[in-house]
């Protein structure tokens, strides 16, 4: 789930350990992360198929390549499961609780 406001998002990054990438000051560090997966995309989705028609097939590629990443592969640093198990389970977790003694 991407955060809106970039300081709180920045905050969560840094929360979990996420290291900013080198970029100018005020950078967001989830350009890291982007970078990651663009860096995968080029040789596994864009090299491969050479001419691409135009911009509308590319998105729907790389729209497509992000689907498939989020929901297919297993990943052996989360359990082996995909990440949007993983992101599943972590929000049933951490439901907030209703205060004690508090009736809605």
């Amino acid at each position: 789930m991407l955060l809106d406001d970039p300081f709180v998002f920045t905050a969560q990054l840094l929360g979990l350990g996420i290291e900013a990438s080198i970029g100018t000051v005020g950078d967001a560090l989830g350009s890291a992360l982007m970078e990651s997966h663009i860096g995968l995309c080029q040789p596994e989705l864009i090299k491969p198929r050479r001419a691409w028609p135009g911009l509308a097939d590319v998105e729907l590629g790389t729209a497509e390549r992000v689907d498939w990443f989020n929901n297919q592969p297993l990943h052996s640093a989360i359990g082996d499961i995909p990440p949007h198990e993983y992101e599943i389970s972590h929000y049933v977790q951490h439901q907030p609780q209703p205060a004690a003694g508090v009736n809605a």
